[in-house]
């Protein structure tokens, strides 16, 4: 008769942890924002800003620290280009007119030719000059420009590369602001007043909305359909919504830190919030009112500025674009995302189909 032979118990729990792990599926680092490219920056050590995106598969980053905007091709994945700007913060690309704006904080908006890339126009703003943006309806270019009472937003005219009469002195450098595309609004986030300024420029009125408890506002996305402005604040680090009907706070949800880019997707109601503490806040838009943390996507420390590119044709994929600063052992980066709809959406669309529509979701694609 054979002796029994007695198994350690530490050895029957690695075995049951074992098996557990065989019939469990391995946890995906992220459900929303799968990960599909990293172009790499070589020699880039500056500190990346903003950047702009070109539909055709191009993207201009804006690189402060070594003056210049790297023309990157999303197809072959590589850096093709370098244009010199002293100090660019931030850029946008206009298709219809083939030119790219940039912003430079030595206070002047360049204009580029965005084939050939050479300089066809400058316009000094005399001073801070950062972000940019286009407004198709009207057909001209926003920049943010400026220090104190003489700061604001002026309009250019991309066909003439004119600065246009139309201007909007807010009396602080203006950080992010969105635009309406289907009204005449523009909001402006004004961190050093410690407000959001609502500039109509129908009427040519400016209101002013208080941001003392959600401090150091420099991010800003907008939700025109759901009349939401996501705000994102430093001090707390906060994702703040507001009702833009009222300016009325409606919810605020802690957030990653140090975060100066912040961009809606209207296909899967969610907003994505990169900050330099080192992971992407997603969160899940419920309904106008309510909101949750879908999931941190865990990117590099200091990438906290980024993009985001609806689908574009019947093949397209939602882009979601992180800059990544260069690190120990590693050079700068672009990393491209695809969105994705959550396993939590999808979970939620098979159990319980009434509450997803109750949200006004598309339950169509699945």
């Amino acid at each position: 008769m054979k002796a029994k032979r007695t198994i350690p118990m530490a050895l029957l729990i690695a075995f049951a942890m074992q098996a557990l792990a065989q019939q469990s599926p391995p946890v995906p680092e992220s459900s929303s924002l799968i990960l599909t490219n990293a172009i790499p920056l070589p020699n880039e050590p500056g500190r990346i800003d903003h950047f702009a995106l070109d539909p055709a598969g191009r993207v201009f980053v804006c690189i402060v620290g070594n003056d210049k905007v790297a023309v990157v091709e999303t197809f072959s994945g590589k850096e093709i280009y370098s244009i010199s700007v002293p100090r660019p913060q931030g850029a946008v690309y206009v298709p219809e007119f083939g030119k790219l704006f940039v912003g430079s904080r030595d206070g002047k908006l360049f204009i580029f030719d965005g084939t050939s890339y050479k300089l066809t126009g400058s316009i000094n703003f005399f001073g801070d000059t950062d972000n940019v943006r286009y407004d198709q309806a009207a057909k001209r270019v926003y920049v943010g420009h400026g220090d104190g009472p003489d700061a604001g937003i002026a309009a250019v005219d991309p066909r003439t590369n004119q600065r246009l009469e139309e201007e909007y002195k807010l009396g602080a450098h203006p950080e992010s602001f969105q635009l309406e595309a289907s009204g005449q609004r523009i909001f402006v986030n004004l961190p050093d007043l410690k407000r959001i300024d609502v500039i109509d420029r129908k009427a040519g009125s400016i209101s002013k909305w208080p941001m003392t408890k959600y401090q150091d506002n420099f991010a800003m996305a907008l939700d025109e359909r759901d009349h939401r402005l996501f705000v994102g604040a430093k001090t707390p680090a906060r994702l703040v919504v507001l009702d833009t009907n009222t300016g009325q706070v409606v919810a605020a949800l802690p957030s990653v830190a140090d975060s100066d880019d912040l961009w809606y997707d209207a296909e899967y109601r969610r907003i994505y919030m990169p900050g330099g503490q080192g992971y992407i806040s997603v969160f899940d838009q419920i309904g106008p009112d309510r909101y949750k943390l879908l999931e941190k996507v865990p990117p590099s420390l200091g990438a906290r500025t980024a993009c985001y590119a609806a689908k574009i044709g019947k093949k397209g994929a939602h882009r979601f674009f992180l800059d990544v600063p260069a690190r120990s052992g590693r050079d700068a980066e672009l990393w491209i995302y695809q969105a994705q709809e959550s396993d939590q959406r999808k979970l939620l669309m098979v159990q319980r189909p009434e509450q997803w529509q109750r949200c006004g979701c598309p339950i169509s694609r699945f």
